[in-house]
């Protein structure tokens, strides 16, 4: 089990930091001042000296915790100094050890919030050290301070936290949330604190990691939570001289490393999976680049050096993992997992975190990688918008540091891609356009719907219901960051085809144990257009629908057919849920009609051919459509999806559009493309335009589409079938690219039987100029047949033909 609201991750993360600019992986760093340039005339404490290799890393250690090359004086430092030493006194006033607390707002011995308040404390503790280290706080040096620290870290093992403790509440607090506030608190105020001292310290930990911890790779010791235990084992071998203890860190990183092909960890398609059922590139993925870049970085050059040769996976996937679901500085939300109820982070703080481990990772990194990962984070830095990267006071004097110098020694900034992306192992994809971002969140027997745990994410019922977020132009950072998850409606997230049938805060059980009986969900790519298919069936309904999205340039052409439920209540297809911030009053036109921005106003349109929401998007019907419109404002707060937000109500307004399918429907169906960022003139065209992207078919059995300027067939056949020339005698995704002599065959097997699929194309083919090993060539002339083997991980095999 994870660790609780109370205590999130999110919270150590923010106290703790994450790295150092100046940090060179492989060289020994210089031992000294752990900030560059403190405020002129302050007293800067002064580390002792390196007199041995522990001592060196230690060193190296508290430089990676503190940050180091930033002037003091300057902004965003200055300020996030200053707030960090008002913390620091804050906390320094309210702390009155007492038998069961160290703070009288944080008891230690509920058996419920205990072990999170234990781990709170430990987190006002290392605050206080921080600006006690650091420059520029108005706490620097100050004794009396890290005095109290040396006394809040001694009440706290003499109450709580020591050898002859059985652990309660949360095993996560004890073994790392509190451990390694514990361990980074003393590296800081190492000079300060006795031989006695350290000796309870590292006996606590010692008690609650055992080297058993990590002695299996199984349960809570896999992916994120095994690169915290072996930070946890690292630097307490570090702070307590003990060899044995690195070795046994560095020895247990090497399990995370290899692709996976089930349960926790990265997949060779770009997954990241925890807690088994979960996409988690973000959250727990950013715990793993962060303690992975870490322990690189503190390790490199030593006698401990991490050299086992699958290390490059890591590094491979900030390219194939992490930087697919970066956004222009944000970390899209459908791989943040419950993370998306917190109300301390969002998607622009995750994804600007993750930065700054690809940046201290890229130290380590060849030559060539290091250029083309800062190239990255300058581009999503330069096109970030609303707070910008480099000021962001939520991020750590680290973490600021480290992104300033990656920005400085980039090359140049990388252009946004464009194109699609499928990540089958976690049922996931993304795609961009010249001018948004979107992705795709579904859910199967291998992913679940949605993950809620200690109170976190109660009302995430349908985000795995084919949610289509997207970010445009303009406002890629407030659509989802700004009060979404709060004021949002549950049973309407854009894309989904859900029932309005209520469910209860939790529903389906927690830690990713609601997961629907289906099996084809994923689909096929050609590297520049993409099929994607979700067999959908309700969180705790009858519901049932076929579902598919075709990528296609600038347009994303949505289906659904086969909608049944029996469940007598109505069911809903959301074409889109905008949020248009706390006062915004974006126009509505249909059809050319543009509508009064009143609040409350329901519409309905029997036969809509487009829609556009200004600012935002456009929306094409094909053939026209019965459309409802509802203009509201929503409030709600974040205590009600998270157990450890405030009650503080919010209140933002929303324009939704979608289909009612009616009670319980019988092979209902719909049709839209959607337009991200298109202008109203663009949507009305696009509407009189209905051959530039044609749907061939939209059935239980077959959901087709063809562009034929360019040259393309897409189909998603849910069981045998006929569309458009391609015939398939079995489920399997198919697109088809021809130019005037050639054409390109992608095909993937979502349903990953492992059984052979025959496909025949009705054109004159003359040959097949190369071919996946998995395809065997059947037949060519007048028409062209192929036997292909999938791919049992779902991937794209291809196809080059020379047509007749």
């Amino acid at each position: 089990m994870p660790s609780p609201s109370g205590s999130s991750r999110r919270t150590f993360l923010a106290a703790s930091g994450t790295g150092a600019a100046a940090v060179a992986l492989g060289l020994t760093l210089p031992a000294g001042p752990a900030t560059a340039a403190p405020h002129a005339g302050t007293a800067q404490p002064q580390p002792a000296p390196a007199a041995d290799e522990f001592d060196t890393l230690r060193l190296r250690w508290r430089d990676l915790t503190l940050g180091t090359g930033f002037d003091a004086t300057a902004e965003p430092y200055a300020t996030k100094l200053a707030a960090l030493g008002t913390s620091a006194r804050t906390a320094l006033a309210a702390m009155a050890p007492a038998t069961g607390s160290l703070w009288p707002d944080q008891p230690l011995t509920d058996p419920a919030t205990g072990s999170a308040n234990m781990s709170a404390s430990y987190t006002r503790l290392n605050t206080m050290a921080q600006a006690w280290a650091q420059p520029g706080t108005g706490s620097t040096g100050d004794t009396a301070l890290i005095t109290a620290v040396g006394k809040g870290l001694d009440h706290l093992y003499t109450r709580i936290y020591n050898e002859n403790t059985k652990t309660f509440g949360n095993w996560w607090d004890w073994q790392i949330g509190s451990s390694r506030l514990l361990l980074d608190t003393a590296v800081i105020a190492y000079d300060t604190l006795n031989a006695t001292q350290i000796g309870h310290y590292t006996a606590a930990i010692d008690h609650f990691v055992p080297d058993s911890a990590v002695a299996v790779y199984t349960g809570t010791s896999t992916g994120a939570n095994r690169t915290d235990l072996c930070r946890v084992l690292a630097t307490r071998g570090v702070l307590g001289k003990n060899a044995a203890k690195i070795a046994l860190a560095r020895d247990a990183l090497s399990p995370v490393f290899p692709y996976v092909t089930a349960g926790d960890g990265l997949y060779a398609d770009g997954s990241f999976v925890q807690h088994t059922w979960i996409a988690y590139t973000g959250s727990y993925g950013e715990v793993q680049i962060d303690g992975l870049s870490r322990l690189f970085a503190l390790l490199a050059g030593s006698t401990w050096a991490v050299t086992d040769p699958n290390r490059q996976i890591i590094l491979d996937s900030v390219e194939r993992s992490y930087a697919p679901f970066i956004h222009d500085g944000l970390m899209m939300d459908c791989v943040n997992g419950r993370a998306v109820s917190r109300q301390t982070t969002d998607d622009q703080l995750m994804g600007r975190t993750i930065m700054a481990h690809i940046a201290m990772l890229a130290l380590g990194a060849a030559p060539a990688e290091r250029d083309r990962w800062r190239a990255l984070i300058k581009g999503w830095t330069d096109r970030a918008p609303a707070v910008p990267v480099l000021t962001d006071q939520r991020l750590s004097v680290a973490n600021l540091a480290l992104l300033r110098a990656a920005v400085d020694a980039a090359p140049a900034a990388a252009p946004a891609p464009t194109g699609p992306r499928l990540f089958p192992a976690m049922d996931r994809a993304v795609h961009r356009g010249t001018r948004f971002a979107a992705s795709l969140s579904m859910s199967s027997n291998r992913i679940a719907y949605y993950e809620n745990g200690n109170g976190e994410n109660l009302r995430g019922w349908h985000t795995g219901s084919g949610m289509l977020a997207w970010w445009g132009e303009g406002f890629a950072g407030d659509q989802y960051s700004d009060g979404f998850w709060p004021t949002a409606d549950p049973y309407r997230m854009p894309g989904t085809t859900v029932s309005r049938k209520p469910l209860t805060d939790g529903e389906g059980g927690a830690w990713g144990a609601a997961r629907p009986a289906v099996t084809w969900v994923g689909g096929a790519t050609d590297g520049t257009y993409a099929a994607v298919g979700q067999h959908l069936k309700g969180l705790s309904s009858t519901l049932a629908a076929r579902k598919s999205w075709f990528f296609v340039g600038d347009e994303i052409v949505c289906l659904g057919a086969g909608i049944t439920a029996s469940d007598k209540e109505p069911v809903e297809t959301v074409v889109d849920h905008r949020n248009l911030g706390a006062t915004g009053t974006n126009a509505l036109t249909v059809d050319g009609r543009r509508l009064p921005a009143t609040l409350g106003r329901h519409d309905t349109f029997p036969r809509a051919r487009w829609a556009h929401i200004a600012g935002h998007a456009g929306y094409v019907f094909p053939g026209g459509a019965p459309v409802q419109a509802l203009r509201e404002e929503r409030t709600d707060t974040w205590k009600a999806i998270n157990t450890g937000g405030t009650a503080d109500p919010v209140t933002r307004r929303y324009l939704t559009l979608w289909f009612d399918h009616g009670t319980d429907p019988a092979g209902a169906s719909y049709a839209y493309v959607l337009l991200p960022g298109a202008r109203q003139l663009e949507t009305a065209v696009r509407a009189a335009d209905p051959g530039k992207v044609r749907v061939l078919a939209n059935s239980p059995s077959v959901q087709s589409i063809s562009a034929q300027r360019l040259g393309l067939l897409a189909a998603n056949f849910w069981a045998a079938g006929t569309v458009g020339g391609l015939a398939a005698d079995g489920p399997a995704s198919v697109l088809v690219r021809t130019t005037r002599t050639t054409a390109t065959l992608s095909l993937a097997a979502p349903e990953r039987t492992g059984a052979a699929i025959e496909l025949t194309w009705d054109r004159p083919v003359r040959s097949v100029t190369t071919r996946d090993p998995r395809i065997e060539v059947l037949a060519t002339g007048r028409s062209l047949r192929l036997r292909i083997t999938p791919d049992a991980a779902c991937g794209t095999v291809r196809a080059d033909v020379t047509l007749g």
